[in-house]
């Protein structure tokens, strides 16, 4: 929870404009976490978290590689599903769409996963990864994490607050969560409440208006 969340809201921003394809959140996500948990034995949170970035980095690029190796595995399909489709025979379509599609998936996601991982648990029977880096490299990446936390979550934010008094109920809940300790469950629960209460006032008043 400590390495996954971080790393997820640090890519929470992420886009794929047009064809571009980004860093792949899954493979970044996962293996970074990994990476971190098995490497950063005996550093604290901020370093275990810089160490994430390092790894997240690798298996975004990894990742990034295989869904491009997945597209150009794909695009023969296409052709065989037309071929069927012309030839009228639609039961057979479900062959390269379906068990073919997620043959090529199956090979482009998960054993390279597997092979990454392996290799990351290999490696640190042999030697102390952690050690190999220095300790600046692992603080200037765990503040850039923090950056790029904040940079997800300030883009997430610029799509949901739509209103100035949005912004209002969004500090309310962050000084509850941060300065209160209350927990996000617990400011869910309250955000409920009131909006359960805004909404009858609201209603109440239109049926008012109506009369």
């Amino acid at each position: 929870m400590v390495v996954g969340i971080p790393l997820q809201i640090m890519y929470m921003g992420n886009v794929t404009p047009g064809g571009a394809v980004a860093w792949d959140l899954s493979f970044a996500t996962y293996i970074g976490t990994a990476g971190a948990l098995v490497f950063g034995k005996g550093l604290g949170a901020t370093e275990v978290i810089g160490l994430a970035v390092v790894f997240a980095g690798i298996g975004g690029l990894v990742g990034q590689i295989m869904w491009n190796v997945s597209y150009a595995l794909n695009l023969p399909l296409n052709r065989v599903a037309q071929r069927y489709a012309k030839a009228g025979e639609t039961k057979k379509m479900y062959i390269p769409n379906l068990v073919l599609g997620q043959l090529i998936g199956f090979a482009c996601r998960f054993i390279p996963a597997v092979i990454v991982l392996t290799s990351m648990t290999a490696a640190s029977g042999q030697a102390d990864f952690a050690t190999l880096i220095p300790g600046w490299v692992i603080t200037a990446l765990g503040i850039f994490g923090g950056m790029m936390a904040a940079l997800g979550m300030g883009i997430i934010l610029s799509f949901l607050l739509k209103k100035k008094y949005h912004i209002v109920i969004f500090l309310v809940g962050f000084i509850l969560v941060t300065y209160f300790n209350l927990s996000t469950m617990a400011v869910a629960v309250v955000a409920i409440i009131a909006a359960i209460l805004y909404y009858v006032n609201v209603s109440s008043q239109v049926a008012r208006r109506e009369e």
